[in-house]
Parts: structure tokens; C-alpha cells; sequence
């Protein structure tokens, strides 16, 4: 089982020195992320869509700076904070290939329009899954 301790130690590794943790720096969501994601569609039914089809389980933990999600794969903090006035969300994404130090695989900002639970979801689940898409290429070429 993960030591949400160790996670947390992580997180502040992370957020404290960004730029040397994700040099491709943070990917900010907007209208062209979404459509070339192919995330831009709006479905009536896009609440209950996104529920049946988060093949993903977590454990949370909430605190006032922010909600951490982790399972034996993955950990992901959902940061709110505040710059220049204007309410932004970062949401880190780690694979754990090991119980001592998740690694770091990238993080993305969301604001304005795009600052909701609903689009922060949807982008979470499309990069979650490219992370296990890439670790099942990843892992049959070293075979």
C-alpha cells in the first residue's frame, strides 16, 4: 500500500521546484488543447459519460490546499490556487513505479472558462490514459 506520507513529501518536492521536475513545463487548457485532444464535443449526457467511463479508482485524501488521488498506479493532486486574482487549478500527474518516489510525468493548469471539475476530469482521464498507453509500448519493447 502506498504511505500517503511519502506521497506527500513527494508534492512538495514537486511544487516547490517546477521547472526542474516538468522542463517541458505546465500544459495549459484551452479551447486548441481541447479540440486537438478530442475533447471539445458537448454531449448532454457528458456528466453520467464521463462517470461510466473513468475506468479509474482512487483513494482521496482532501485537505484545504488541495485533493490527492491515489491508486497502485497513479497519484494526482488537484491544486486550487489563486494568481494575479484569477482562480487556477493544477492537477500533477505521477506514475508509481515504485512506493518510494512516484515519478513525475507532467502537470496542467486550467482557468477561466476551462476551470471546472467537469473539464479538469476529462483532460485527467485523457492523460491517464496516454500515461498506460505509453507504459504498455514502453514495457513491450523492452520484452
Amino acid at each position: 500500500m502506498v504511505n500517503p506520507n511519502k506521497l506527500e513529501d513527494s508534492f512538495e518536492d514537486y511544487i516547490n521546484d517546477i521547472s526542474s521536475y516538468a522542463p517541458d513545463g505546465v500544459i495549459e487548457v484551452d479551447i486548441f488543447l481541447l479540440k486537438q485532444l478530442g475533447l471539445l464535443h458537448h454531449n448532454e449526457d457528458d456528466e453520467k459519460i464521463l462517470q461510466s467511463q473513468f475506468p479509474f479508482y482512487f483513494h482521496v485524501v482532501e485537505t484545504d490546499e488541495k485533493v490527492t488521488l491515489f491508486n497502485s498506479q497513479f497519484v494526482v493532486w488537484i491544486v486550487p490556487q489563486i494568481e494575479d486574482e484569477v482562480p487556477v487549478t493544477l492537477t500533477l500527474i505521477a506514475l508509481l513505479n515504485d512506493e518510494e518516489h512516484p515519478n513525475l510525468e507532467m502537470i496542467f493548469s486550467t482557468s477561466g472558462i476551462y476551470n471546472s471539475p467537469k473539464c479538469v476530469l476529462k483532460v485527467l482521464r485523457y492523460y491517464l490514459t496516454e500515461v498506460i498507453d505509453t507504459e504498455q509500448v514502453i514495457d513491450s519493447i523492452a520484452q
